[in-house]
């Protein structure tokens, strides 16, 4: 894969920015930039939130709420599972134990 830093333009809120990122990284910032922009119209054309740096900080907030949803729902099986693996080796090791 190609790592060579080269610079994307990516459009928010109208106004276009230059960020560099590495080639094979170009496609996940462009839609990540798509989902800040469509984050950002929504709470601007709510109306309750006009000002641009407020609207940032509450797609920030909005966005960095939904990976930690995410992440907690992505580790609560893992966990769940790692307890039961152990309970289950803790009963193998029981019978061999008593065998």
């Amino acid at each position: 894969m190609n790592k060579r830093p080269r610079p994307v333009t990516v459009t928010i809120l109208g106004k276009e920015y230059k960020i560099v990122c590495d080639e094979d990284e170009k496609e996940t910032l462009i839609q990540s930039a798509q989902d800040l922009d469509k984050q950002m119209r929504a709470i601007r054309d709510s109306g309750k939130v006009t000002s641009p740096d407020r609207i940032a900080v509450m797609a920030a907030l909005n966005l960095s709420h939904e990976l930690r949803q995410a992440r907690s729902i992505n580790h609560s099986p893992s966990q769940t599972l790692v307890e039961k693996l152990t309970t289950l080796r803790h009963k193998i090791e029981n019978v061999l134990e008593n065998a």
